[in-house]
């Protein structure tokens, strides 16, 4: 199958549009961080750079870490960022950039996205990492796609019916980590669901000026629980990477340092050595 120039556009030079990046530029193991920033911050635990591309917040370093070859990429923030950055990363992957045709034999990406967020239950002490077992998105992104045996139907039933969801809103959709990258990566950190949200303010339950048409929200939230999995944490990114590596033949899981805890209003305003430290933990066990 031949994918039309304007369905996968490429730069002059015939890197990936929106990444700036060619396929050889790419490892199979990917951490993915919101922040262009923290690309630099675990690049620096690399015993050598190969890669350093950047085409606006999108940025790529791939390198050697003790003899692993990674690539750490920044996608920015929300989930309308990691449409971007999972459909482009599959297309460097599976697809000949030169022909625009599909490759015979499937690569599967290792992606582990690392990042902040914030805490729903009152007892994740701030500063400590969570691992999230599922990705409940309450982003609507996933719904644009055939996801057909993807999603966990029946947990997203028991969501709706526990908070009394609004269809004004977005159908919420959940898949799971890959059983492989939680065992490896999580084993001794906790675990649970995390929601990601299409927004930082009104979509997470925050009230600055603007008010909320749905207040009691992110109570009924923190009240959910479906075969003993309670959501721990709300975020905006790791519903997408999720279903699309689902929808797409990748491996996915995301850790998050917690931040914030929006039960007890604790906030961690400087967390640098422990996402680093997370970072390294990542990376020693991808």
């Amino acid at each position: 199958m031949k994918i039309p120039a304007s369905e996968l556009p490429k730069q002059p030079d015939g890197a990936i549009y929106h990444m700036n990046l060619h396929a050889d530029e790419l490892a199979d193991n990917i951490i993915l961080v919101g922040d262009p920033g923290r690309v630099k911050m675990f690049s620096n635990l690399f015993d050598t750079i190969e890669v350093e591309r950047q085409n606006r917040e999108l940025v790529t370093h791939t390198g050697l870490y003790h003899g692993k070859r990674i690539s750490v990429i920044s996608t920015g923030m929300g989930t309308d960022n990691i449409d971007i950055v999972l459909n482009e990363l599959d297309a460097l992957a599976n697809i000949d950039l030169a022909t625009n045709e599909v490759l015979p034999e499937h690569r599967t990406l290792k992606m582990v996205r690392v990042g902040t967020s914030g805490a729903l239950q009152p007892d994740i002490e701030v500063g400590t990492p969570v691992a999230s077992a599922f990705g409940l998105g309450i982003d609507g992104v996933l719904q644009y796609y055939d996801a057909t045996g993807c999603i966990r139907e029946d947990m997203v039933q028991a969501f709706m019916e526990q908070t009394s969801w609004n269809d004004r809103l977005p159908r919420p959709y959940c898949t799971p980590a890959s059983p492989d990258l939680l065992k490896r990566v999580a084993h001794d950190i906790r675990q649970g669901v995390t929601i990601s949200a299409p927004g930082f303010f009104g979509p997470q339950g925050r009230q600055v000026r603007a008010k909320l048409m749905y207040p009691e929200l992110n109570h009924a939230i923190e009240a959910f629980q479906f075969e003993g999995n309670k959501v721990t944490n709300m975020e905006m990114e790791c519903s997408a990477i999720y279903g699309l590596s689902h929808v797409l033949g990748h491996q996915a899981l995301t850790v998050c340092l917690i931040i914030a805890n929006r039960v007890t209003g604790r906030f961690l305003d400087s967390y640098h050595d422990q996402m680093e430290e997370l970072g390294r933990m990542v990376m020693d066990r991808i």
